[in-house]
């Protein structure tokens, strides 16, 4: 019988900690983590434009609400059923709960959506 790989080893553990962790936060309601996905904002005479950063994301998953004068982004990302016992050699896009807050000019919105190179785009139109 061949010893363990350490690399193997420690990423065993760190993962099933992880696993444990989660659920303890859900056993006890705490509030998740999230992370903040990049965007730009550009506004002209007749909309605001957000490209939000969000490549391997469902844009009909990403949630948008307009909240005490913010625009607020939500949704998750999660590594696909297919991957997820696969040996894990560099994870540099986040993983989880996202959300992000935008704060806007006074004035009411229409938001679409739409995709633009692996970017969620919501436009919304100034009335």
């Amino acid at each position: 019988m061949q010893p363990k790989n350490p690399l193997d080893w420690m990423l065993s553990e760190a993962l099933d900690s992880l696993t444990r962790a989660e659920r303890l936060r859900q056993q006890f309601g705490r509030q998740e983590a999230c992370w903040e996905p990049p965007i730009d904002v550009l506004e002209t005479e007749h909309e605001l434009l957000i490209l939000v950063a969000l490549p391997g994301v469902n844009p009909d998953n990403v949630e948008t609400v307009i909240h005490d004068g913010a625009l607020v982004i939500s949704g998750q990302r999660t590594l696909p059923p297919e991957l997820r016992n696969a040996r894990i050699h560099r994870l540099e896009l986040p993983q989880g709960r996202f959300e992000r807050r935008i704060a806007l000019p006074l004035g009411r919105y229409a938001i679409s959506r739409f995709v633009m190179d692996g970017c969620v785009a919501l436009r919304l139109a100034k009335s």
